[in-house]
C-alpha cells in the first residue's frame, strides 16, 4: 500500500485512491486570508482534475473571511460575473485525514490569471527567484493559539464574551497541564505526524488555555503547506473534541497576543552549505545573511500588511507584550522584530518575530523570504543591532511600522520592491482586500464606543 507522503506523481495519486477504494477525494485551495476552501470530488472527476485541472469559482479570491464580497477589487467581482478559475491539483501534497476513515486530502493551486493573485502561487514565485539566485530556502513556522471549552454555537450565544478557557490562569511550560490533558496532546501530536506537519515542540504558553506548537523545518514551500494545514486541522481537531482553537492575533486586552514566528535560512544550491554561516564573522553571520537581514529590516514597514493582515493584528503590536513595534534586529534578542540565531552550518538562521498567528502562512513566508532576497540583490546593510530592551529604546523613524491596517495597505501599494517581487496584480488585489477589511470595521459600532459615549457625551 502506498503511503500518502510517498505520492509524488499523477500516477501515484491515482494508485493510492484505487488502493483505498475511495469514491470521493477531498481537495482544497487557500484564500487571501489563509482559509482553506475545499470540496469533495468524485473519483472520476478527481482523476480528470489530476490530468487537466478543474474549475473553482474565483469568488474565493474575491470575498473576505465572512464571505462578504469585495467591492474594490479589479481581479474579480460583479463586473466579471465571478467566473470559474482554473485550478491544478498538486499530487505531492497528498495527506491522510486521520478521522475520515481513509479519506485523502490534496492541496490545489490557482492557475493562469488567477495564479497571479493566489497566495500559494505568490510564494512559489518567490521560491523560484530564490533558486535562480543560487539558494535553497528552508523555513519553520511556530504558532501560539488559545483553546476554549466552547463550541461555535456557544461563543455566538455568548457574543464572544465570558468565554471559558480550556485551562485556567497563567501557567507556561506546564507539565501538570500537559499531563492532565495528555490524551488531547497526544491526539494533536499524532494528527501532526500522520498529516506531515510534525511538531518539534508542544507546550503551554503564558495565559489561560494557550498552547504553542513549533512545526518541524522543511523546504520553504513545504513549510508553508505544513503551517497552513496545521492551522486548519488544529481547529478541526479542537471542535471534534468539543473545544475551540483561535489564532486571532489578540483575542483579549488582558492577555498577550498570539505569535506566528518564522525561522528562515538559505543554503547554497551548488555546495549545499549554509549561505548564512561564516564562523570567521561576528555571530557567525556571513555577508549574505547580513544583506538578507537588511532586506527584511528595510522592507518590513512596506510589507507589513502581508504579515499583519487583519484589524486585530495591530492590537497585538504594542510595547511590552512580546510583539515588535519597529523594524529592529538583535542577536538572540526576543524584543526585536528580527532575531539572529547564531549556530552551525545546520542551525544558523534568523527568526522573523513580527508575525502573528492570524497571518496567511504562504504570504507571511513570502515576505520573510522575498524581502531578504531583495536585500541580497541590493547589497543592503542592516542597522546596528539592538542590545537590551528594544521597546524601551528610540529607533530611527524609517524603522517605525504602520500602526493601522489601512496605513499598511497604502505602504504596500506604494512599494516598488513589492511590485517587483510579488507582481502588480497581487499587490493591487491584496492591498484592496485589506482596505476592504478596514472599511468593514469602520461600518460597525463597538462596545467600547457605546460604553464611552452612549450616556455621557
Amino acid at each position: 500500500m502506498l503511503n500518502p507522503r510517498d505520492v509524488k506523481t499523477i500516477e501515484d495519486a491515482k494508485r493510492i485512491v484505487e488502493e483505498r477504494g475511495l469514491s470521493h477525494i477531498k481537495v482544497g485551495v487557500f484564500d487571501n486570508d489563509g482559509v482553506m476552501r475545499g470540496k469533495y470530488l468524485s473519483r472520476s472527476k478527481f482523476f480528470s482534475a489530476l490530468e487537466h485541472g478543474f474549475a473553482f469559482c474565483d469568488v474565493v479570491l474575491g470575498w473576505d473571511v465572512k464571505d462578504q464580497l469585495y467591492d474594490n477589487a479589479s481581479y474579480t467581482g460583479w463586473h466579471t460575473g465571478y467566473p470559474d478559475a482554473p485550478v491544478r491539483v498538486l499530487a505531492h501534497t497528498c495527506r491522510d485525514i486521520p478521522f475520515e476513515n481513509g479519506m485523502l486530502l490534496f492541496i490545489c493551486e490557482f492557475d493562469q490569471q488567477a495564479e497571479k493573485v493566489c497566495p500559494r502561487g505568490t510564494l512559489r514565485r518567490v521560491i523560484e527567484r530564490c533558486q535562480a539566485m543560487g539558494f535553497d530556502a528552508y523555513a519553520a513556522l511556530e504558532y501560539e493559539f488559545f483553546m476554549f471549552d466552547e463550541t461555535p454555537e456557544s461563543v455566538r450565544e455568548k457574543g464572544y464574551r465570558n468565554l471559558k478557557p480550556f485551562t485556567p490562569d497563567w501557567f507556561g511550560y506546564s507539565t501538570i497541564r500537559s499531563s492532565v490533558h495528555a490524551e488531547l496532546y497526544h491526539e494533536i501530536l499524532e494528527m501532526a505526524e500522520r498529516m506531515d506537519f510534525p511538531i518539534e515542540g508542544l507546550h503551554t504558553e503564558t495565559g489561560p488555555g494557550v498552547l504553542e506548537a513549533a512545526i518541524a523545518y522543511d523546504h520553504a514551500e513545504a513549510a508553508a503547506d505544513k503551517g497552513a494545514l496545521f492551522k486548519t486541522f488544529m481547529k478541526v481537531l479542537a471542535q471534534r473534541n468539543g473545544l475551540m482553537a483561535t489564532f486571532m492575533a489578540k483575542w483579549s486586552g488582558d492577555y498577550p497576543g498570539q505569535s506566528g514566528h518564522i525561522h528562515v535560512s538559505l543554503r547554497d544550491s551548488a555546495s549545499n552549505k549554509s549561505a548564512f554561516y561564516d564562523p570567521a564573522q561576528p555571530h557567525s553571520m556571513s555577508q549574505i545573511q547580513r544583506h538578507f537581514l537588511a532586506g527584511q529590516q528595510r522592507l518590513m514597514p512596506e510589507f507589513l500588511c502581508m504579515v499583519a493582515p487583519t484589524l486585530n493584528s495591530y492590537r497585538r503590536m504594542i510595547p511590552g507584550f512580546w510583539a515588535p513595534t519597529d523594524a529592529t534586529w538583535g542577536v538572540e534578542n526576543r524584543t526585536a522584530a528580527l532575531r539572529v540565531i547564531p549556530g552551525s552550518d545546520k542551525s544558523q538562521r534568523q527568526e522573523y518575530r513580527l508575525g502573528a498567528a492570524d497571518g496567511n502562512p504562504y504570504l507571511a513566508l513570502s515576505v520573510a523570504l522575498a524581502s531578504g532576497l531583495y536585500g541580497i540583490m541590493q547589497k543592503w546593510e542592516p542597522t546596528d543591532p539592538v542590545v537590551g530592551n528594544a521597546y524601551a529604546q528610540k529607533h530611527p523613524e524609517e524603522l517605525a511600522l504602520p500602526r493601522t491596517l489601512w496605513d499598511a495597505a497604502q505602504r504596500l501599494k506604494a512599494s516598488t520592491a513589492a511590485r517587483e517581487l510579488f507582481g502588480d496584480p497581487f499587490v493591487e488585489h491584496f492591498a484592496a482586500s485589506r482596505e476592504w477589511e478596514e472599511r468593514e470595521y469602520r461600518r460597525h459600532v463597538s462596545d467600547w464606543e457605546l460604553d464611552r459615549y452612549f450616556e455621557i457625551i
